[in-house]
């Protein structure tokens, strides 16, 4: 009998204690087992290869995404650094303009190292990327929603058009499983930043990559047993505590992210916001169909110079100005010179980033306390400019 998502997530390693019956799963810390004889290994024998801990949280995200394994990383970036361990010197790697940071980071040093070749290209522009298509990459990368703008490409059109021998992979971070399934939609590899929504409160730092075939996940597993960057049993065990609540937290997130986007939009001191929820987004309709909810992440400018900027973000007092995403509480960033600072000024304006971007992860607290919070930083800045306005017209 299958289950609903979030009814998977928490049980996740339910009653599988055969020894004492315990209900949650126990930790097992230890880094290494004994062979039941001269060459009779058990099932594990060193946990760098195999943890029984670790297992529990990959075959709950392998039932969460639909696939047909995972490996479960050391940190998001190691999770995509595992991918790029299926490339070949001279391979084609398509990556979007607008993709995370880090990740363009590593591409580019791959590329200058001669790991690969890469080629960024805005995928929401389809002449473009059926063009990048002719030069027979070997890897397609897809980020939707992107990080930071929330720019929204159509998962299932991309993967059909690279191809059977294309390996495509989907960066899931921004929505989880519970939101978007790209493997359903033709994706071959999915990745996971696990510290963000997966675990949700930001206490651990880790990652995960869930194949679709059996074929994929044993090569990946092999890469990850081979460079060693497979995820510690402590930490994988928080991150499947949190998982547990990951079915209840993203409808609490989501809910209080369209209230904030809707505030937002409203508001005549912000531009520009960019959230999949509003209905003027450019590719809702793409999102509605292929998203079972629109997430809790957004972006906005406002009409604030750098200095304002800063007073507005000191103002705010439940939205903590940090990096990372995904946890219960909110958290406000300036992409510019935090999340996409590995990338140049150039890269920065053709992914669309300017100084005042700012990036929200909207957490679970009470939204009227959100609300309020923003309304009261808005208010402060603008009385404090109106002002400085006065004196100065009155000389």
């Amino acid at each position: 009998m299958s289950h609903q998502q979030a009814t998977q997530a928490v049980r996740a390693g339910i009653e599988t204690d055969e020894q004492y019956g315990a209900v949650t799963p126990a930790l097992y810390l230890s880094s290494n087992y004994t062979f039941e004889g001269l060459g009779s290994p058990r099932k594990y024998d060193y946990s760098r290869s195999g943890n029984p801990t670790r297992d529990v949280l990959a075959d709950c995200l392998t039932e969460l995404e639909g696939g047909a394994g995972a490996v479960i990383t050391s940190s998001g970036m190691s999770a995509v650094h595992l991918v790029t361990q299926l490339l070949e010197p001279g391979d084609l790697v398509v990556v979007p303009h607008d993709c995370y940071g880090g990740t363009y980071r590593l591409f580019t040093s791959l590329a200058q190292k001669g790991g690969c070749r890469v080629q960024f290209v805005d995928q929401g522009n389809y002449d473009a990327y059926v063009e990048v298509l002719k030069e027979k990459p070997r890897m397609v990368w897809i980020e939707t929603p992107s990080n930071p703008l929330l720019r929204i490409v159509d998962i299932e059109k991309l993967c059909v058009q690279a191809g059977d021998d294309v390996i495509k992979v989907v960066d899931n971070t921004f929505l989880s499983p519970i939101q978007q399934q790209p493997l359903s939609l033709g994706a071959d590899l999915v990745i996971h930043s696990t510290t963000k929504y997966i675990n949700g409160h930001s206490d651990v730092v880790g990652g995960a990559v869930i194949a679709k075939s059996e074929t994929l996940y044993e090569q990946v597993a092999w890469w990850a047993n081979c460079i060693g960057i497979t995820a510690s049993p402590f930490d994988s065990f928080i991150t499947t505590r949190g998982v547990r609540t990951l079915g209840i937290r993203i409808k609490k997130h989501e809910e209080n992210a369209q209230a904030v986007a809707e505030f937002l939009d409203n508001n005549p001191l912000v531009e520009t916001v960019y959230y999949p929820g509003l209905e003027h987004h450019p590719r809702h309709l793409v999102a509605r169909k292929q998203q079972k909810g629109f997430g809790a992440m957004l972006s906005f400018t406002t009409q604030f110079d750098q200095q304002t900027l800063g007073r507005f973000i000191k103002e705010l007092k439940l939205f903590s100005l940090a990096e990372s995403l995904g946890g219960v509480e909110s958290l406000i960033c300036h992409p510019a010179t935090m999340t996409h600072a590995a990338m140049d000024e150039a890269a920065q304006l053709e992914a669309g980033i300017t100084p005042r971007l700012l990036r929200v992860s909207v957490g679970i607290e009470e939204v009227e306390d959100l609300l309020g919070d923003l309304s009261n930083a808005f208010a402060k800045v603008s009385s404090v400019d109106s002002k400085f306005e006065k004196e100065v017209s009155h000389g």
